[in-house]
Protein backbone atom coordinates (compact mmCIF):
# COMPACT_ATOMS: atom_id res chain seq x y z
CA UNK A 1 0.00 0.00 0.00
CA UNK A 2 1.01 3.74 -1.23
CA UNK A 3 0.48 6.62 0.82
CA UNK A 4 1.14 10.01 -0.44
CA UNK A 5 1.04 13.52 1.05
CA UNK A 6 2.11 16.61 -0.22
CA UNK A 7 0.88 20.45 0.23
CA UNK A 8 2.50 23.87 0.99
CA UNK A 9 1.06 23.62 4.30
CA UNK A 10 4.07 21.52 6.16
CA UNK A 11 3.00 22.16 9.09
CA UNK A 12 -0.41 19.65 8.77
CA UNK A 13 1.69 17.66 6.68
CA UNK A 14 4.44 16.34 9.78
CA UNK A 15 1.42 16.01 11.78
CA UNK A 16 0.06 13.87 9.41
CA UNK A 17 3.29 11.58 8.90
CA UNK A 18 3.70 11.61 12.91
CA UNK A 19 0.05 10.14 13.36
CA UNK A 20 0.89 7.76 10.72
CA UNK A 21 4.62 6.63 12.76
CA UNK A 22 2.78 6.69 16.23
CA UNK A 23 -0.38 4.62 14.99
CA UNK A 24 2.13 2.30 13.63
CA UNK A 25 4.21 2.38 16.90
CA UNK A 26 0.91 1.60 18.56
CA UNK A 27 -0.22 -1.60 16.92
CA UNK A 28 3.16 -3.00 16.18
CA UNK A 29 5.06 -3.02 19.57
CA UNK A 30 8.35 -4.08 18.74
CA UNK A 31 8.99 -0.61 16.28
CA UNK A 32 11.66 -2.24 14.50
CA UNK A 33 9.88 -2.36 10.73
CA UNK A 34 9.43 1.77 10.95
CA UNK A 35 11.98 3.09 8.68
CA UNK A 36 13.04 6.76 7.09
CA UNK A 37 14.61 7.78 4.08
CA UNK A 38 15.91 10.73 2.71
CA UNK A 39 15.03 10.33 -0.69
CA UNK A 40 17.36 12.87 -2.37
CA UNK A 41 19.99 10.88 -1.24
CA UNK A 42 18.24 7.19 -1.68
CA UNK A 43 20.25 4.74 -3.49
CA UNK A 44 17.40 2.48 -5.32
CA UNK A 45 19.20 -0.98 -4.59
CA UNK A 46 19.30 0.18 -0.74
CA UNK A 47 15.80 0.88 -0.64
CA UNK A 48 15.32 -2.53 -3.23
CA UNK A 49 17.29 -4.43 -0.28
CA UNK A 50 15.38 -3.02 3.01
CA UNK A 51 11.88 -3.34 1.26
CA UNK A 52 13.04 -7.51 0.40
CA UNK A 53 14.43 -8.11 3.67
CA UNK A 54 11.86 -10.07 6.36
CA UNK A 55 10.02 -8.60 8.60
CA UNK A 56 11.07 -9.56 12.39
CA UNK A 57 8.12 -10.64 14.29
CA UNK A 58 6.32 -11.38 11.30
CA UNK A 59 5.41 -7.37 11.55
CA UNK A 60 4.07 -5.07 8.52
CA UNK A 61 6.64 -2.54 7.58
CA UNK A 62 6.61 1.33 7.30
CA UNK A 63 8.59 3.09 4.99
CA UNK A 64 8.93 6.75 5.29
CA UNK A 65 10.42 8.64 2.07
CA UNK A 66 11.19 12.30 1.90
CA UNK A 67 11.52 14.43 -1.15
CA UNK A 68 11.98 11.84 -3.60
CA UNK A 69 10.81 13.96 -7.13
CA UNK A 70 14.14 15.15 -7.29
CA UNK A 71 15.80 11.62 -7.61
CA UNK A 72 15.63 10.79 -10.89
CA UNK A 73 16.95 7.74 -10.43
CA UNK A 74 14.88 6.81 -7.93
CA UNK A 75 11.73 7.72 -9.63
CA UNK A 76 12.23 5.63 -12.50
CA UNK A 77 12.68 2.79 -9.76
CA UNK A 78 9.22 3.43 -8.51
CA UNK A 79 7.45 3.84 -11.94
CA UNK A 80 9.23 0.33 -13.32
CA UNK A 81 8.17 -1.28 -9.81
CA UNK A 82 4.74 0.48 -8.84
CA UNK A 83 2.26 -2.73 -8.92
CA UNK A 84 4.78 -4.64 -6.39
CA UNK A 85 4.25 -1.52 -3.72
CA UNK A 86 0.63 -0.97 -4.57
CA UNK A 87 -0.57 -4.30 -3.76
CA UNK A 88 2.52 -4.88 -0.78
CA UNK A 89 0.91 -5.41 2.65
CA UNK A 90 4.05 -3.55 3.48
CA UNK A 91 3.07 0.88 4.15
CA UNK A 92 4.89 2.96 1.53
CA UNK A 93 4.33 6.64 2.87
CA UNK A 94 5.47 9.44 0.13
CA UNK A 95 5.91 12.88 1.85
CA UNK A 96 6.79 15.81 -0.05
CA UNK A 97 7.55 19.36 1.54
CA UNK A 98 8.83 21.12 -1.90
CA UNK A 99 7.03 22.04 -4.34
CA UNK A 100 5.90 19.46 -7.29
CA UNK A 101 4.34 19.66 -10.69
CA UNK A 102 0.90 17.64 -11.17
CA UNK A 103 2.66 16.70 -14.82
CA UNK A 104 5.03 15.08 -13.11
CA UNK A 105 4.96 11.27 -14.44
CA UNK A 106 5.39 10.01 -10.51
CA UNK A 107 2.69 12.58 -9.23
CA UNK A 108 0.40 11.01 -12.02
CA UNK A 109 1.03 7.50 -10.75
CA UNK A 110 0.98 8.44 -6.99
CA UNK A 111 -2.50 10.14 -7.61
CA UNK A 112 -4.01 7.68 -9.34
CA UNK A 113 -2.95 4.42 -7.13
CA UNK A 114 -1.91 5.79 -3.26
CA UNK A 115 -4.02 7.25 -1.27
CA UNK A 116 -3.14 10.85 -1.31
CA UNK A 117 -3.66 13.85 1.03
CA UNK A 118 -2.77 17.29 -0.36
CA UNK A 119 -2.15 19.62 2.83
CA UNK A 120 -2.87 23.68 1.50
CA UNK A 121 -2.50 26.36 3.30
CA UNK A 122 -5.69 27.66 5.44
CA UNK A 123 -7.34 30.59 5.25
CA UNK A 124 -10.68 32.10 5.98
CA UNK A 125 -12.95 30.02 7.99
CA UNK A 126 -10.68 26.68 7.93
CA UNK A 127 -8.03 28.77 9.14
CA UNK A 128 -9.86 30.24 12.31
CA UNK A 129 -11.32 26.95 12.91
CA UNK A 130 -7.80 25.51 13.02
CA UNK A 131 -6.91 28.37 15.64
CA UNK A 132 -9.59 27.86 17.89
CA UNK A 133 -8.49 23.98 17.77
CA UNK A 134 -5.24 24.69 18.57
CA UNK A 135 -6.35 26.98 20.95
CA UNK A 136 -8.14 24.15 23.09
CA UNK A 137 -5.76 21.82 22.49
CA UNK A 138 -3.36 24.36 25.09
CA UNK A 139 -6.86 24.44 27.15
CA UNK A 140 -6.81 28.54 26.35
CA UNK A 141 -9.93 30.81 24.73
CA UNK A 142 -9.24 34.27 23.40
CA UNK A 143 -11.73 37.08 22.48
CA UNK A 144 -12.57 36.84 18.31
CA UNK A 145 -10.92 40.46 18.41
CA UNK A 146 -8.17 38.62 19.82
CA UNK A 147 -7.79 35.78 17.03
CA UNK A 148 -8.40 37.83 14.25
CA UNK A 149 -5.53 40.10 15.08
CA UNK A 150 -3.60 37.18 15.65
CA UNK A 151 -4.65 36.06 12.02
CA UNK A 152 -3.58 39.68 10.73
CA UNK A 153 -0.38 39.50 12.18
CA UNK A 154 0.98 35.50 11.29
CA UNK A 155 -1.21 34.64 8.22
CA UNK A 156 -1.27 30.86 7.27
CA UNK A 157 2.27 30.09 8.79
CA UNK A 158 0.88 27.51 11.12
CA UNK A 159 4.69 26.93 12.57
CA UNK A 160 4.62 30.22 13.77
CA UNK A 161 0.75 30.15 14.43
CA UNK A 162 1.06 27.53 17.05
CA UNK A 163 4.29 28.80 18.96
CA UNK A 164 2.31 32.04 19.58
CA UNK A 165 -0.83 30.08 20.60
CA UNK A 166 1.71 28.02 22.94
CA UNK A 167 3.31 31.52 24.34
CA UNK A 168 -0.02 33.30 24.79
CA UNK A 169 -1.74 30.19 26.84
CA UNK A 170 1.08 30.14 29.24
CA UNK A 171 1.11 34.21 29.61
CA UNK A 172 -2.48 33.96 30.69
CA UNK A 173 -2.83 31.27 32.29
CA UNK A 174 -5.98 29.47 31.50
CA UNK A 175 -7.18 33.15 31.33
CA UNK A 176 -8.83 34.53 28.36
CA UNK A 177 -6.54 36.06 25.76
CA UNK A 178 -7.20 39.82 24.88
CA UNK A 179 -6.44 42.01 22.09
CA UNK A 180 -4.05 43.54 24.34
CA UNK A 181 -2.28 40.15 25.24
CA UNK A 182 -1.81 39.56 21.39
CA UNK A 183 -0.90 43.17 20.62
CA UNK A 184 1.87 43.03 23.91
CA UNK A 185 3.55 39.99 22.99
CA UNK A 186 3.07 39.12 19.23
CA UNK A 187 5.34 40.34 16.60
CA UNK A 188 2.57 41.19 13.21
CA UNK A 189 3.64 39.23 10.43
CA UNK A 190 3.18 42.35 8.35
CA UNK A 191 3.46 40.39 4.62
CA UNK A 192 0.06 38.90 4.69
CA UNK A 193 -1.95 39.30 1.84
CA UNK A 194 -3.98 41.70 3.45
CA UNK A 195 -1.04 44.21 3.91
CA UNK A 196 -0.08 43.26 0.57
CA UNK A 197 -3.52 44.69 -1.21
CA UNK A 198 -3.10 47.93 0.85
CA UNK A 199 0.33 48.38 -0.92
CA UNK A 200 -1.12 47.51 -4.44
CA UNK A 201 -3.75 50.18 -4.11
CA UNK A 202 -0.99 52.66 -2.68
CA UNK A 203 1.11 51.34 -6.07
CA UNK A 204 -1.65 51.98 -8.31
CA UNK A 205 -1.55 48.79 -8.81
CA UNK A 206 -5.52 47.84 -8.60
CA UNK A 207 -5.57 44.58 -10.60
CA UNK A 208 -3.26 42.79 -8.07
CA UNK A 209 -4.86 44.28 -5.41
CA UNK A 210 -8.16 42.87 -7.02
CA UNK A 211 -6.69 39.27 -7.86
CA UNK A 212 -5.37 39.39 -3.92
CA UNK A 213 -8.47 40.46 -2.37
CA UNK A 214 -10.04 37.55 -4.80
CA UNK A 215 -7.98 35.36 -3.32
CA UNK A 216 -9.43 36.07 0.14
CA UNK A 217 -12.57 35.45 -1.20
CA UNK A 218 -11.68 31.92 -2.96
CA UNK A 219 -10.14 31.07 0.53
CA UNK A 220 -13.63 31.62 2.26
CA UNK A 221 -13.20 34.69 3.72
CA UNK A 222 -16.34 37.28 4.23
CA UNK A 223 -16.81 40.17 2.01
CA UNK A 224 -17.74 42.07 5.60
CA UNK A 225 -14.33 40.55 7.01
CA UNK A 226 -12.16 41.47 4.16
CA UNK A 227 -13.59 45.26 4.60
CA UNK A 228 -13.36 45.23 8.30
CA UNK A 229 -9.59 44.37 7.65
CA UNK A 230 -9.11 47.55 4.94
CA UNK A 231 -10.94 49.75 7.14
CA UNK A 232 -8.12 48.65 9.53
CA UNK A 233 -5.07 49.30 7.83
CA UNK A 234 -6.15 52.47 6.34
CA UNK A 235 -7.76 53.75 9.69
CA UNK A 236 -3.94 53.07 11.25
CA UNK A 237 -2.30 54.43 7.96
CA UNK A 238 -4.63 57.95 8.73
CA UNK A 239 -3.97 57.86 12.26
CA UNK A 240 0.13 57.40 11.45
CA UNK A 241 -0.07 60.50 8.79
CA UNK A 242 -2.54 62.71 10.76
CA UNK A 243 -0.93 61.92 14.25
CA UNK A 244 2.82 60.71 13.69
CA UNK A 245 1.97 57.83 16.09
CA UNK A 246 0.83 54.65 16.80
CA UNK A 247 0.07 52.13 19.99
CA UNK A 248 1.31 48.86 18.29
CA UNK A 249 4.33 46.86 18.12
CA UNK A 250 7.24 49.35 16.64
CA UNK A 251 7.92 46.81 13.64
CA UNK A 252 3.97 47.47 12.24
CA UNK A 253 4.45 51.37 13.02
CA UNK A 254 7.43 51.09 10.73
CA UNK A 255 5.66 49.46 8.05
CA UNK A 256 2.78 51.44 8.59
CA UNK A 257 4.48 54.67 8.36
CA UNK A 258 6.72 53.74 5.33
CA UNK A 259 3.03 52.82 3.90
CA UNK A 260 1.45 55.91 4.64
CA UNK A 261 4.14 57.99 3.08
CA UNK A 262 2.73 57.25 -0.09
CA UNK A 263 -0.48 59.08 0.38
CA UNK A 264 -1.64 62.66 1.10
CA UNK A 265 -3.81 62.95 4.24
CA UNK A 266 -6.65 64.15 1.86
CA UNK A 267 -6.31 60.61 0.01
CA UNK A 268 -6.11 59.14 3.18
CA UNK A 269 -9.24 60.85 4.60
CA UNK A 270 -10.90 60.24 1.10
CA UNK A 271 -10.44 56.40 1.39
CA UNK A 272 -11.88 56.04 4.94
CA UNK A 273 -14.58 57.74 3.58
CA UNK A 274 -15.27 55.88 1.00
CA UNK A 275 -14.82 52.20 3.18
CA UNK A 276 -17.63 53.77 5.55
CA UNK A 277 -19.62 54.14 2.43
CA UNK A 278 -19.07 51.14 1.29
CA UNK A 279 -19.62 49.62 4.46
CA UNK A 280 -23.12 51.32 5.03
CA UNK A 281 -24.10 50.05 0.96
CA UNK A 282 -23.26 46.70 2.02
CA UNK A 283 -25.38 46.55 5.70
CA UNK A 284 -28.34 48.53 4.24
CA UNK A 285 -28.77 46.02 1.20
CA UNK A 286 -27.82 48.60 -2.00
CA UNK A 287 -25.01 46.65 -2.93
CA UNK A 288 -23.92 43.30 -2.64
CA UNK A 289 -20.61 42.72 -0.80
CA UNK A 290 -18.52 41.68 -3.20
CA UNK A 291 -19.66 44.57 -5.85
CA UNK A 292 -19.03 47.09 -3.32
CA UNK A 293 -15.34 45.61 -2.59
CA UNK A 294 -14.68 45.16 -6.37
CA UNK A 295 -16.32 49.10 -6.55
CA UNK A 296 -14.08 49.95 -3.70
CA UNK A 297 -11.02 48.99 -4.81
CA UNK A 298 -11.20 50.16 -8.22
CA UNK A 299 -12.31 53.61 -7.19
CA UNK A 300 -9.71 53.96 -5.11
Amino acid sequence: MIIFLYGQDTYRLRQKLAEIAEHHKEIRKSGLNLRFFDGERLNYQDFEQEFKQMPMFRERKLFILKNIFQNTELKNYFLEHGKKFVDSEDVIVFYEDSEISSADTLFKFLAKNAKVQEFKLLGGVKLRNWAKSELEKYKATAEPQAVEVLISYIGNDLWRFSNEIKKLAAFKKNKIIKLGDVDFLVKPQIETDIFKTIEAIAFKNKKTAISLLHQHLDAGDSPLYLLSMINFQFRNLLLVKEMGRLDAHPYFVRKTAALAAIFTLEDLKKIYREIFEADLKIKTGQLDPQLALDLLITGI
